[in-house]
């Protein structure tokens, strides 16, 4: 099996609210928009989006056994693991094992995650400034937009 595809749309439109879901725990705080998911690999692709005020500090700092990639799409976003504000164009090649969070934002943000979970072998790590991350998604395609005809 593969990745689900679509062409394009814009899940940041309005229109499209109804496609968000609260990630358990952090109802009213952080929601998530499954883009693209390969139930046979568990690879993920979403949108995570921190509301103003939106602080996960009681799930605390995480590290992952695969490796993930994020993209600050708009807002800033706190990564208390490295002491910084990550705003619109951060991005980050997580490794394996990188500690990441608790995260906290003033003003909300929208981050594009991209999750390997079964690529957990040893991967090359480049210096950067920091990174990001939020709770797991549920490792369902759900709220997946249909094609238009």
């Amino acid at each position: 099996m593969s990745k689900s595809t679509i062409t394009y749309w814009n899940p940041l439109l309005p229109a499209e609210q109804h496609r968000w879901r609260w990630i358990e725990g952090l109802e009213g705080q952080v929601e998530e928009l499954i883009l693209s998911h390969d139930p046979s690999s568990g690879e993920i692709t979403r949108l995570t989006r921190f509301l103003p005020g939106a602080d996960t500090t009681p799930f605390g700092a995480k590290a992952h056994t695969f490796p993930e990639e994020i993209f600050i799409v708009s807002g800033r976003l706190h990564d208390a693991a490295f002491g910084i504000w990550l705003e619109a164009g951060h991005y980050a090649s997580r490794p394996p094992g990188e500690l990441h969070g608790p995260f906290r934002s003033d003003e909300g943000c929208v981050v594009l995650d991209v999750s390997f979970p079964q690529r957990n072998e040893e991967a090359h790590h480049l210096p950067c400034s920091g990174s990001v991350d939020s709770p797991r998604p549920s490792a369902s395609d759900r709220n997946l937009p249909t094609a238009a005809p």
